[in-house]
């Protein structure tokens, strides 16, 4: 089945390097972030148009002018969004984790996703996973391993021991209210790498 293209929302952006969640769902974690950052514009991708109406409202109630969300297809849209170079982290929070093995296919992190999530970094950007689900982290961490001009910041194949970042998303919230772990990892683009990606994915 082809993935259906959403003609996402036009983005404005500033010159300066971008935040980006992608899936952010509500937003949490950006609305916290954005708070701490007011110089930094950050940008949630999200397919379900409902969030991204609320999360855009919200951000205009609480004077947050520079925190956007775009209704858009990851896997279709993303390449369009962001030109090369622009993104300073991509966040990856809680994906959908498709838990049935025929629906493995349809996880958010594919090679070609995350190659092209390298060519939008800036050079010294980053990407940032995190998930409850250990084989789903696992699947995810063999993917970037093998990206090239990914370099992982705790050697290969090592989670961090906790998030860089002092904010939450609200899945990490209830998960770990319950006292259960999360793997994460942080990858950043390695010097002078320069991954192999047009700029679309298959």
């Amino acid at each position: 089945m082809a993935l259906l293209s959403l003609r996402p929302s036009t983005l404005v952006l500033p010159q300066a390097p971008v935040d980006v969640e992608l899936g952010c769902a509500d937003a949490q974690f950006l609305f916290q972030l954005a708070a701490l950052h007011p110089q930094q514009t950050f940008v949630g991708v999200e397919i379900r148009k409902a969030h991204v109406e609320d999360v855009n409202r919200r951000a205009r109630d609480s004077q947050l002018p520079h925190l956007h969300a775009v209704h858009a297809h990851i896997n279709v849209n993303l390449g369009d969004l962001f030109a090369e170079r622009q993104v300073r982290r991509f966040y990856i929070n809680f994906p959908d984790p498709w838990f049935k093995r025929a629906q493995h296919k349809r996880r958010l992190i594919t090679p070609a996703l995350s190659s092209l999530l390298c060519s939008r970094l800036t050079s010294d950007g980053e990407i940032f996973f995190q998930s409850d689900i250990y084989d789903l982290a696992l699947d995810a961490m063999a993917v970037f391993e093998t990206t090239a001009g990914l370099v992982n910041v705790r050697g290969e194949w090592s989670f961090l021991p906790k998030s860089p970042y002092p904010v939450t998303s609200l899945r990490e919230d209830r998960v770990t209210a319950k006292g259960q772990p999360v793997w994460r990892m942080l990858y950043v683009r390695s010097p002078n790498s320069r991954p192999i990606c047009d700029g679309a994915i298959p």
